[in-house]
This record gives structure tokens, C-alpha cells and sequence, in this order.
């Protein structure tokens, strides 16, 4: 009977220890909430240099996560974590969202959402869906990029950018075979109606990663010792999140690497010699951007396989994966 009584008042402490410790879990898991997105984090300090600025090569563009090093010198390089938010928030709510998961190997992507080609010439480079690499899921868009823009390729769509407004956000992932070359070349372009149907370019030149604007060659950075220092150079065969924000309103424009900001790439309402100030030679440049294209264009005969994935648009911030 000692036995018994014994047994029973011992299991009982356990089922209140059990009990009490239930209960402050369910208790620690009511407290925890979310937190609030936070602004973007302003331009780091570019500072002036010497060495004349040297154009990009000209071309008229068809639209048809290695961990990145903050420089502890530049205390706004990082801009607010955005990641949690953004992996929350389901794809559909963007207004272009795609994985490339719902079409088929060897196939182009979804003709819904992508149409392929160029206007005139696409020559023989050419772009399919590819199970090699992938960001994410198991597929990505592959490009077989040639040398020389009559070869340009690209897959575009033309219907985002009319539900996103005036300030355009983007994010897409990038995985380069080579790095990048002296040449000029394009991965991105967006048709600005507002500079008479010309481009609005990402790529590289001189190593990095730059802007470029068609209609006046402008580049950003300026291609001096100081502007290519404030870039980046993207290293090949691995996955990198590029951001992009463009506000049509105010002409303002910036970029992220992996979700820190390059202050190479910056428009703000300021000149900075040898960074930007041949985007400030047209202050009233306001773009209407009114589609976005993903592929390869070269100026300087470089050829590039390259694969792009988890592509979206928004009117708001959506932040790498």
C-alpha cells in the first residue's frame, strides 16, 4: 500500500510539472508578435574622386545568396531586414511573382506571364526552363546568352508594371557562369515611355554591376576609379538577390546587392562627381517604366550563360528570400 500511495503522489508532481510547463509555453508563444517593416536605409557616403568619367557603349536593347560583407566604414550600407516579411508573404500578392515552377523542363516560361524574343533580331542566343540550377523549388530560367546585341535574348512582360504605380520595386535572382567582362552588357531592361521608348538597362561594364540609360549613354556608376569602386563586382556561379527601386515621381533610384545597398547605384536628389552626375545632366528625367525583360544583351561581344530566378514586382518593398 506504502508502495502504491508512493507511486501516485510521485505521478502526480509530474503531471503538475508537465501542467506548469505547458502553460508557460502556451504563454511564451502568445507573447511573440511581428514585427513592423522598417524604411529603406539611406545612401552610403560616396565620396567625390578624381578621373574623368568614361561613357557606356551604345545598342539599342529588345525587351522581348552568397552572404555579402558590410563595410563596417559605411554604416547605412544594410538596409532594414525585409527577408521575414517577404518569405511571408504569398507570392500571388505581388503584382508579378514568378518561381518558374509550373512549366515544364526545356520549355519556355509561362506564356501568361512571359513572352520571349525581340522585336527584330534575337539571333542565336536563346533562353529555356532548367532543372540544373535553381534558387529555389527546382527550376530556374536558363540563358544562353551570344556575343554582339544583334544576339540579344529576353523574356518580358508587359502587364506588371501598369498594377504597380509610380514607384516600382523589383527583385530577381541572378546566377552568372563568368564574371563579368570590360564590355557593356544587359540582364535587365524596362521600356520608359516617358524617354520616348527607349531603355532603362541593368548590367555590367568594366567589371561591375552598373546602370545604363539608352537614350543619352548615361551610366551609373560613372565609370572612374571612384565610381567603379563604389559598385560591385558580381561574383559568378553563385546566387545573388538584386533589388531595384525606381520612383517615376521623384527620378530617384537605388539598388541592393543581397540586401545591402550599393552606393555606386544610387539616384537621390544630389550630384555626386564621379558617381552620378551624368544621371543628373537630365533633372527632369522621370521614367514611366511600362515593361520588364530578363535575358542577355551584349555590346562588346561577350557571350554569357546565366540563370534568373524568383522574379517579382511590387509597389512596396518585397525583400530577398
Amino acid at each position: 500500500m506504502r508502495t502504491l500511495v508512493c507511486s501516485l503522489w510521485c505521478a502526480g508532481l509530474l503531471a503538475c510539472a508537465a501542467s506548469s510547463k505547458a502553460d508557460r509555453a502556451d504563454g511564451a508563444i502568445g507573447s511573440t508578435g511581428a514585427g513592423g517593416e522598417d524604411a529603406s536605409a539611406g545612401r552610403g557616403g560616396a565620396s567625390a574622386g578624381d578621373g574623368g568619367a568614361t561613357g557606356g557603349s551604345g545598342g539599342a536593347s529588345d525587351g522581348g545568396g552568397g552572404g555579402a560583407v558590410v563595410d563596417a566604414s559605411v554604416p547605412d550600407a544594410r538596409t532594414p531586414d525585409v527577408g521575414d516579411e517577404a518569405a511571408a508573404k504569398a507570392c500571388g500578392a505581388y503584382a508579378l511573382c514568378d518561381d518558374f515552377e509550373s512549366v515544364v523542363v526545356g520549355g519556355a516560361p509561362d506564356s501568361a506571364l512571359w513572352t520571349v524574343g525581340a522585336p527584330d533580331l534575337t539571333g542565336t542566343g536563346g533562353l529555356a526552363i532548367d532543372d540544373r540550377e535553381h534558387h529555389s523549388g527546382a527550376r530556374s530560367v536558363k540563358v544562353t546568352g551570344q556575343g554582339g546585341y544583334s544576339n540579344h535574348i529576353f523574356f518580358t512582360n508587359r502587364a506588371a508594371l501598369a498594377r504597380v504605380g509610380t514607384v516600382v520595386w523589383g527583385r530577381f535572382y541572378l546566377r552568372l557562369e563568368d564574371a563579368l567582362g570590360d564590355g557593356h552588357v544587359t540582364f535587365l531592361s524596362m521600356k520608359d515611355a516617358a524617354d520616348n521608348g527607349k531603355f532603362l538597362r541593368m548590367g555590367g561594364q568594366a567589371k561591375i554591376l552598373m546602370w545604363n540609360r539608352e537614350s543619352d549613354d548615361a551610366t551609373l556608376p560613372a565609370l572612374s576609379p571612384t565610381g567603379v569602386a563604389l559598385s560591385r563586382v558580381l561574383p559568378p556561379q553563385q546566387w545573388l538577390c538584386v533589388e531595384l527601386m525606381v520612383d517615376g515621381a521623384t527620378g530617384e533610384l537605388r539598388t541592393w546587392l543581397d540586401g545591402v545597398e550599393v552606393p555606386g547605384l544610387v539616384v537621390d536628389g544630389t550630384s555626386t562627381a564621379d558617381v552620378d552626375e551624368q544621371w543628373h545632366r537630365r533633372p527632369s528625367w522621370r521614367p514611366s517604366l511600362v515593361d520588364f525583360s530578363l535575358g542577355w544583351e551584349s555590346y562588346a561581344g561577350q557571350a554569357m550563360t546565366l540563370w534568373l530566378d524568383d522574379v517579382a514586382l511590387d509597389g512596396a518593398r518585397i525583400g530577398c528570400l
